[in-house]
């Protein structure tokens, strides 16, 4: 090969690498100037170019996309929904993910939230409700979520922040000892911390300033947006056998919590 063919191939493969590097950053970018930099012209095109069979089909794979995601209960980014699902249909985005979570609440009685607006973060939600006409119980549903709600209602009780030897005795005194493996759990510590944190159901957050270290738990963004805090306090009720109003604080928030979701 000739000193100019091989300069010229050399040339050829860098621009394609430099072109290949470049798609490469484009997918795994979110997007957010992209986005804001639509025009209603260009969102129009985008309409008219793609039949309603394509955006109705595109629906349908967002929808597929989400609750696989969801089964883990893992937040779901935009950018992610974007690269494996939407791709080129990009510029009908608002137009598909309105139609997926109306899909969501009329088909599955679940709600797509925005948790975070900046990075653009959804989850699914489905209120923690007991079956009508049964009474409440900690475990509505499976294990995991009785101790789920549990450790909420601690936190609740506790004024919204509370440190997690607190919690740790508290479910010794269940019977649910985070030194041992537990039947049911297995590593207690780690589904709390890890598992639940993860999911965004709870917070766990160092405290400055603490030798040796401290951590303590919040409510997480998920938890805010799903569980209803009034019921936490009817369950407290009936543990205690008294009404959720003895609890004056805990009443006054979860009625403020209660009337704003509406």
């Amino acid at each position: 090969m000739s000193q100019r063919k091989r300069v010229a191939t050399a040339g050829s493969q860098s621009k394609l690498a430099r072109r290949s590097q470049q798609v490469v950053l484009d997918e795994d970018d979110d997007g957010d100037a992209s986005f804001t930099q639509l025009t209603s012209s260009q969102v129009q095109k985008a309409r008219e170019n793609f039949t309603s069979v394509q955006v109705d089909r595109k629906v349908a794979e967002v929808v597929q996309f989400i609750l696989i995601k969801d089964q883990k209960k893992i937040p779901i980014r935009r950018a992610d929904i974007v690269k494996h699902v939407i791709k080129e249909y990009k510029a009908l985005y608002q137009d598909i993910i309105k139609r997926v979570d109306r899909t969501f609440e009329q088909v599955f009685g679940l709600k797509l939230v925005e948790i975070d607006s900046k990075n653009h973060i959804y989850i699914l939600i489905n209120k923690l409700q007991p079956v009508p006409g049964e009474p409440i119980s900690m475990c509505p549903g499976n294990p995991k979520t009785g101790l789920l709600f549990v450790i909420l209602s601690i936190i609740f009780m506790k004024g919204g922040t509370v440190k997690e030897n607190v919690v740790w005795n508290t479910l010794k005194k269940l019977r649910v000892d985070v030194g041992e493996k537990h039947e049911e759990f297995g590593d207690v510590k780690k589904v709390v911390t890890d598992e639940f944190v993860r999911q965004k159901y709870l917070e766990y957050l160092r405290i400055p300033h603490t030798e040796p270290l401290e951590y303590e738990f919040r409510w997480g963004q998920r938890a805010e947006k799903e569980v209803s805090k009034m019921k936490v306090l009817e369950f407290i009720g009936e543990l205690h056998s008294q009404e959720p109003q003895t609890w004056t604080q805990q009443y006054r928030e979860a009625s403020s919590g209660e009337s704003s979701q509406r």
